[in-house]
């Protein structure tokens, strides 16, 4: 018996991608400005990006800083409680990675080194470790 993968096209995976991002930005209640900074877009390519049907292509930067995006949002949503999940990421933090800053500013700032570490640290803290 011989099993194929079934992969998708790059549109496909950008659309995929660019719909989850729209709805965690939404939950987050993101500014355009943060919403756009985070993706590393700028603001009118996000207005488009974030409708059905964006022709544009997202690089290699831009998916990974999504899907660890999108990782982060789930951490969230299993460590804290709903109204803390859908703020944490814009309130100001004294933990280790923040020094005082909200995250959001702090993964905008580091780019995607940042924004996988903010992961991590969620993953630590849900894993006990």
């Amino acid at each position: 018996m011989q099993l194929t993968a079934k992969t998708r096209e790059p549109a496909q995976i950008n659309a995929i991608a660019l719909k989850a991002y729209a709805r965690v930005a939404d939950s987050w209640s993101l500014s355009l400005r943060d919403a756009a900074a985070l993706a590393d877009m700028s603001q009118s390519t996000w207005k488009r990006a974030r409708k059905p049907g964006f022709a544009g292509e997202l690089t290699k930067d831009q998916l990974l800083r999504l899907s660890a995006i999108i990782g982060i949002y789930k951490s969230l949503d299993l460590y804290f409680s709903e109204a803390l999940a859908r703020t944490w990421f814009t309130r100001p933090n004294t933990g280790p990675l923040f020094g005082g800053a909200r995250p959001i500013d702090s993964a905008i700032e580091g780019g995607l080194p940042q924004i996988l570490a903010i992961r991590t640290y969620l993953d630590a803290l849900r894993g006990g470790a």
